[in-house]
């Protein structure tokens, strides 16, 4: 915004979301004319570092801790690709044993991924997915499911099956079959193996 507000076009390298230590270098190093737009760019870099170094710290301590209360089940959720660290602290913390899930209807349920049902007299219809959701838990395996189709072939088999159809409607699906992947490796405890038909 403030480079804006001077004119100041970023290099075509550095024209991402992306904010690497080469591009943090190229804001330090930045000339004004007015000592004071040094000022409150340096200002936002300061705020901006601590807030990374915050999440950077926070996040470890929820890998270590999952890593020694749920070792297991979280060595388990990292096999499936898509799933990281963080994805799978999250599913841990915010779902706790997966076992209690007697099958994925259930889970399904819970997390939010199932069709919303339009009832009137004899007539039954869906209409999108339920507005009833762990919403966070379901933008996780949703946002996995963008990761596990680059990664595995099943999924990307999978994915591209139902090509044609709105692509939102398509990566539900493919989270849905996260999730059931998700729950099988939990409940079987035997790790998942890319390429593996289900």
């Amino acid at each position: 915004m403030q480079l804006l507000y001077f004119g100041i076009k970023e290099p075509e390298e550095f024209d991402n979301d992306h904010w690497s230590h080469k591009y943090r270098g190229w804001l330090d190093d930045m000339v004004f004319t007015y000592p004071t737009a040094k000022a409150s760019l340096d200002s936002r870099m300061r705020f901006f570092r601590f807030v990374d170094q915050e999440l950077r710290d926070v996040s470890t301590q929820l890998r270590r801790y999952c890593k020694v209360n749920y070792k297991q089940d979280y060595m388990l959720l990292r096999s499936i690709p898509g799933i990281g660290g963080i994805v799978a602290c999250g599913i841990l913390s915010e779902l706790g044993d997966l076992r209690r899930f007697n099958n994925i209807k259930h889970l399904a349920g819970y997390v939010g991924l199932v069709p919303s049902l339009y009832q009137s007299g004899a007539s039954q219809r869906t209409i999108g997915m339920t507005p009833r959701a762990k919403r966070l838990l379901r933008s996780y395996f949703v946002e996995a499911s963008w990761q596990a189709i680059r990664t595995d072939p099943v999924m990307q088999a999978y994915y591209r099956k139902h090509q044609g159809k709105n692509v939102k409607s398509i990566i539900v699906k493919v989270a849905r079959k996260l999730l059931s992947r998700t729950l099988a490796v939990i409940k079987t405890e035997v790790p998942y193996t890319i390429g593996v038909i289900e």
